[in-house]
């Protein structure tokens, strides 16, 4: 730390402990100056000599009571008067970044210029802190929290302001450059960790281009933002240095930040740091990762920010979702809420991401339109991240018990319209809500399994499926049948077609109004029952076997008639029950034309063109 020494003589003020301080001096003194609850008993002449307030207020008093002054608003109080009365007396005084803006203003306030006397202390001040404060990077931060007491004395004189610009630019300066000390406790660099013998490496270490973050961090939020502008500014910094900056701030002045929380406390000066923080942002995507802008939205419900800037921070957080995890987007519901997280918001969210797909721009150029595609179009491998993003999250929420079946399936529907070759996360997804929530009613239940294309399960989904007793009858058959498809397609042979019972069985799945009307399917949308499990699951080992069923009837006869055979029989193997029997071949006939038109729509429908596609195309997933 820097200090000055001003004065050559002893400091010869002395108190006797009963907040009373007096000059030892053969002299008597003839002035007592009070300052708050402190009393001075010092000499006019070397006051006077350099203070125009003082003789203004000696030459205005009465005669009678002259030698008594009362200052009851001097900045810095009793402190910063006794340093401006020992520099009266030419006593030793030391300044430093603690003391130095108290004594400035202190000076100031009792006229201490050099119009009074050559060198006197406003003068000796501002040589000390523009060659020597300013020029140190931890004195700087000091003298500008202090300043922070003078306001608005200190503002008016410019040591804020001075302060504000040494900081901003000792901060962008070029990291070759930057050999004082400075604080760095975020990431330790390899010699921390004993990976260098050289213990005096210090001198050896890069620079980090963001070596300043954790000084400032000990800034108020109000003095913060000034230097934070300061530095954009200048334009020198990358934003994503600044990013980081805001971050390590958040990290620090917001207690629980880092768990996605803010622990009681002062709610109104949170409230300002986080909108702070906020409208600080750097405008350039990617600047701040996709998880900190999450714990930002959180903290801004929690602290009740405007929408304004909530907007904003859903609006940025849609536009690079992909990098969020299943835990960045738990966000919980407000206090009073029945449901445990805020699906709406994140419903917002995934709505911005979206739409930005949406952003494509025309041109008209030779009576042509042509499309302009500007960089925040989606690329399909972030449509994937994000769709299996969004599958886990609604793993996680179907554990409230609370969860509206309408907030899941609208969340799902939402990133329906991106293609992805596993339904897996989803099946996941279902399996859970309709875990934690049994007493959902039949078409509840058939509304959230539609959500699901059977085809896009994996064999270990399957066996689950075929053995999961909280799926409708229909889904779990429409498992098996699918899981069928593959096997004989992996056996090389070709895929045989839906059987007719089944094509209509999917067309109820939707339920036209006709077919739905004629014939009710209470059975279907049931959920299956032990024993029709049991049979099912019994059946599993016989459809690997179809292969080589497949195998010899390819080579003689019609081998697509065969495999079709093979899978009506099995079908009929698996549904022994009496009425479940009798539904699926009554339909048959009585469907009538009206299975071309629904069954594209079903849940797990299979498209008769699809089904004729190459083994080498259905071998795991079927083409969505």
């Amino acid at each position: 730390m820097k200090f000055m020494k001003l004065g050559s003589k002893p400091d010869t003020i002395q108190s006797d402990g009963n907040n009373a301080r007096y000059v030892a001096s053969e002299l008597a003194t003839d002035i007592t100056v009070t300052v708050g609850d402190v009393k001075f008993y010092l000499h006019k002449f070397p006051l006077l000599s350099k203070s125009a307030y003082l003789q203004k207020l000696v030459a205005s008093g009465n005669e009678e009571n002259n030698d008594e002054i009362q200052i009851s608003d001097i900045p810095g109080g009793p402190v910063a008067f006794e340093i401006c009365a020992k520099f009266c007396y030419g006593m030793t005084v030391t300044l430093n970044a603690y003391n130095v803006v108290a004594a400035r203003c202190a000076a100031e306030y009792l006229g201490m210029h050099e119009t009074i006397e050559k060198g006197n202390l406003v003068y000796k001040i501002d040589v000390f802190l523009n060659s020597s404060i300013f020029h140190s990077w931890k004195d700087s931060i000091i003298v500008l929290q202090t300043s922070k007491s003078m306001l608005p004395l200190s503002e008016e004189l410019k040591v804020v302001g001075l302060c504000i610009d040494a900081i901003a630019t000792k901060a962008c300066i070029d990291v070759s450059k930057v050999d004082w000390s400075y604080t760095y406790n975020r990431r330790k660099v390899p010699e921390e960790n004993g990976n260098d013998l050289n213990c005096n490496g210090f001198r050896n270490r890069p620079v980090p281009k963001d070596w300043w973050v954790e000084d400032l961090c000990e800034l108020e939020i109000d003095l913060y933002k000034r230097v934070i502008m300061n530095i954009k500014t200048k334009g020198i910094l990358s934003h994503e240095v600044i990013g980081e900056a805001l971050k390590a701030y958040s990290y620090r002045r917001l207690p629980g930040f880092s768990k996605g929380v803010i622990r009681s406390g002062d709610v109104i000066k949170y409230r300002s740091t986080v909108d702070t923080i906020v409208w600080l942002l750097p405008a350039e995507k990617g600047s701040v990762s996709c998880s900190f802008l999450l714990k930002l939205l959180k903290a801004a419900i929690i602290v009740d920010l405007g929408e304004m800037a909530r907007e904003q921070l859903v609006r940025r957080i849609g536009q690079q979702l992909e990098e969020a995890s299943v835990n960045d987007l738990s966000i919980r519901a407000a206090d009073g809420e029945d449901v445990v997280y805020d699906v709406d918001t994140v419903q917002k969210i995934v709505k911005e991401f979206l739409m930005q797909d949406q952003n494509a721009e025309f041109e008209s150029e030779d009576n042509e339109v042509q499309e302009i595609r500007r960089p925040g179009i989606l690329t399909d491998a972030s449509k994937l991240m994000v769709a299996k993003l969004i599958d886990a999250y609604l793993a996680e929420i179907a554990k409230d018990p609370n969860l509206p079946l309408s907030k899941f399936v609208d969340l799902a529907e939402m990133v329906s319209c991106i293609s992805r070759p596993s339904h897996d996360g989803l099946y996941r997804a279902i399996d859970m809500y309709l875990k934690e929530h049994p007493g959902i009613s039949k078409s509840e239940r058939k509304r959230i399994c539609k959500l699901m294309d059977c085809k896009k399960l994996s064999v270990d989904a399957c066996m689950h499926a075929v053995q999961n007793e909280r799926l409708p009858l229909r889904v779990v058959v429409q498992v098996l049948f699918f899981e069928q498809v593959r096997a004989t397609a992996s056996s090389g042979s070709s895929s045989p077609d839906l059987p007719r019972g089944l094509k209509d069985l999917n067309i109820g799945s939707h339920g036209s109004s006709r077919s739905a009307a004629t014939h009710p399917e209470e059975d279907w949308d049931a959920v299956a029952t032990a024993e029709e499990l049991k049979a099912l699951k019994g059946e599993i080992a016989a459809l690997r076997m179809s292969n080589s069923i497949g195998g010899s009837e390819r080579n003689g006869g019609d081998s697509r008639n065969s495999v079709d055979k093979v899978a009506i029989c099995k079908m009929k193997g698996l549904l022994k029950s009496k009425r479940i029997f009798s539904k699926i071949w009554s339909s048959k006939g009585a469907q009538g034309e009206n299975s071309g038109s629904d069954s594209s729509e079903s849940l797990g429908s299979a498209n008769p063109e699809e089904a004729k596609s190459t083994p080498s195309r259905n071998r795991r997933h079927s083409v969505s």
